[in-house]
């Protein structure tokens, strides 16, 4: 079993790695494997609403940069944890982009594995920025994976962020709970357990 965890601040080696690093020894220690993806500094073009992720490309973005590797990983991958510093009491306009053109061209990688999201600040905006990942979640029949606590961390520095115990804690236990999920779905898997069919009849626009 496998969680990708994506880092999406232009500090690679900063605040949010910092806790990603705690999640991932955590992980470790309880037989689960995990990668982090880095967005890096670059700016992502955003999805333009052409289809042609759909249409032709086979579920690949028509941009053929980071998100098509996130793709490929997330084919692959068992859960997430979607990890991004606060802007505005917003999460990173990359994480947004890149999330945006994923989810839109490749929706079926992400369904029914669980995820996860985590912020850092220096103060405030946090509790915001994790409501707008978990949105992506809940429109994809995601299972979320909760803390003891909203799962971020604070300071300025990865220095800072070594000193707050409480938040490092809540990213160990954030670990533990995806490890549980991702085996009790693999026990379900085990015995027969398969996905919910819902339906997808109706998509009724407000304005007719």
């Amino acid at each position: 079993m496998k969680v990708l965890m994506i880092n999406s601040s232009s500090n690679e080696h900063g605040c949010t790695y910092t806790a990603l690093k705690e999640i991932e020894k955590t992980l470790l220690s309880e037989g689960i494997e995990s990668e982090i993806l880095q967005l890096g500094a670059k700016a992502y073009h955003d999805c333009t609403g052409c289809c042609a992720c759909r249409n032709s490309l086979n579920g690949r973005c028509v941009f053929n940069d980071i998100v098509n590797e996130l793709i490929e990983k997330a084919e692959q991958a068992d859960g997430f944890i979607f990890g991004t510093p606060v802007y505005y009491a917003h999460p990173t306009g990359r994480l947004l982009s890149v999330l945006n053109r994923a989810f839109f061209a490749s929706s079926k990688s992400f369904t029914y594995k669980p995820a996860a999201s985590i912020a850092s600040a220096r103060r405030a905006g946090t509790t915001a920025s994790l409501d707008v990942i978990n949105k992506y979640f809940t429109i994809n029949q995601m299972p979320i994976v909760s803390s003891t606590y909203w799962p971020m961390v604070h300071g300025k520095t990865p220095e800072d962020v070594q000193q707050d115990l409480e938040g490092l804690q809540t990213m160990r236990n954030l670990a533990r709970n995806m490890a549980y999920n991702l085996k009790l779905i693999e026990l379900g898997k085990q015995n027969g357990l398969k996905p919910s069919q819902n339906e997808r009849e109706f998509f009724t626009n407000f304005i007719r």
